[in-house]
């Protein structure tokens, strides 16, 4: 009788590139510290969607709109190997002016796109192998994908922050 010999499984190999790339996902996806971008925008009730909460700058739409636009544009920068990244005006281009969705479906959409987007910038950040990581873009003025995935990151805990805070006030959060 021939036993047969199986070859073993050999444990990943982890090298700090790909443990900068896992805990960059971990970065984006949140809820380490703080609640998710998908707690914060889940049930956001219609009716208060276009609500600007006495004392403060914006609505959870403008807010919400905010960060899908500057996700973008992150990620349109990001992946500019043809040179097609027009800069976004601030803060006219970054920043809705009507306070209310423009239809009951705008709020979705949004949600929906910045989950895409999120997508495909974690796509570009896990083909790039490790130089490309922290090589410096050829447009720019130095930045790298690494800093982009820090800067997106950062953007967004900040303003996920503020959207769970406007819920409060208008008392819309439930934790």
């Amino acid at each position: 009788m021939k036993i047969s010999k199986s070859k073993a499984v050999q444990p990943e190999q982890h090298t700090l590139g790909s443990e900068l790339r896992r805990q960059l996902k971990a970065l984006l996806d949140g809820g380490q510290a703080h609640a998710t971008f998908d707690q914060a925008v889940k049930d956001m009730p219609t009716n208060l969607q276009g609500v600007v909460p006495e004392g403060t700058p914006y609505s959870a739409w403008q807010l919400l709109e905010h960060m899908r636009l500057a996700q973008r544009d992150i990620l349109d920068f990001s992946r500019n190997e043809d040179g097609s990244y027009r800069e976004l005006k601030w803060p006219d281009e970054y920043w809705p002016k009507n306070p209310e969705p423009p239809n009951s479906r705008a709020w979705q959409k949004s949600v929906e796109q910045i989950r895409e987007d999120r997508k495909v910038f974690e796509k570009l950040i896990n083909s790039a192998d490790d130089p490309k990581l922290i090589a410096p873009f050829p447009w720019g003025s130095g930045q790298n994908l690494l800093r982009q995935a820090l800067l997106l990151a950062d953007h967004e805990a900040y303003h996920v922050g503020e959207l769970v805070l406007l819920r409060r006030l208008l008392g819309a959060w439930k934790s």
